[in-house]
Parts: C-alpha cells; sequence; structure tokens
C-alpha cells in the first residue's frame, strides 16, 4: 500500500518506482503486465495522478491484451533503480554574471549603470 498526498491508502503500483518514470520509460515498462496488472495500475494512475496522456497510454494497452497481445517477456521488478532529482538548482550567483539588465535597443550608452560604479 502506498499513501498519496492527501494520506489515501492505494495499493502499490505493479511497476517500482512507477511514480517517478517518464513517460516513454513507462510505455516500455508496461508493455510486460499482464491484463490484471494493467487494470490495477489504471486504477492506480486514476486515484493518484490521474494524467490523461498517462491513462490513454494505459488504457490502450488494456485494449492491446483484451485484444489478444501478449505481455512482452521480462521482468518489470528487475530493472536499474531510478534515482530522485535533486530538489534546487547547483547554479548559485556566484556563476552569473553580475548584472542581468538588458540593452535598451541594443544601444550601451541608454542603458542604467548594469551594476558597475
Amino acid at each position: 500500500m502506498t499513501t498519496d498526498d492527501t494520506g489515501s491508502a492505494h495499493p502499490a503500483p505493479p511497476i517500482p518506482d512507477y511514480d517517478h518514470l517518464t513517460v516513454g520509460d513507462l510505455t516500455h515498462r508496461v508493455r510486460t503486465l499482464t491484463v490484471d496488472q494493467m487494470q490495477d495500475l489504471i486504477a492506480y494512475e486514476r486515484a493518484t495522478a490521474h494524467r490523461a496522456h498517462v491513462l490513454q497510454i494505459l488504457t490502450t494497452r488494456l485494449d492491446d491484451l483484451q485484444d489478444g497481445a501478449q505481455p512482452s517477456g521480462g521482468d518489470p521488478t528487475s530493472v536499474p533503480e531510478v534515482h530522485d532529482t535533486p530538489h534546487g538548482s547547483s547554479v548559485g550567483p556566484e556563476h552569473s554574471p553580475s548584472d542581468h539588465t538588458p540593452l535598451r535597443h541594443g544601444v550601451a550608452y541608454q542603458t542604467p549603470a548594469r551594476g558597475k560604479p
């Protein structure tokens, strides 16, 4: 079971690190799931993020499975770990020019001091 931002409990998705996958990765990873797993994943997506484009990908794959497509080989649990990106930026004021005031129409003498004494 997992909980969302509101504290509601939901069954864990059948794909590890589902909430951190890109849409491209997700499109490939769902190909290993069965009909029951796809239904669980769709229910999880609807209960949590409810992203329209992701739901479209999931329901299309579910339709394919119900029309006779077979899950592809592979184990969705045996994949490299997905790491969160660090929050914030490593770029600070020390990496920037001293002033960001643009030139007025490209004429230098019309621009205020531009951080110069």
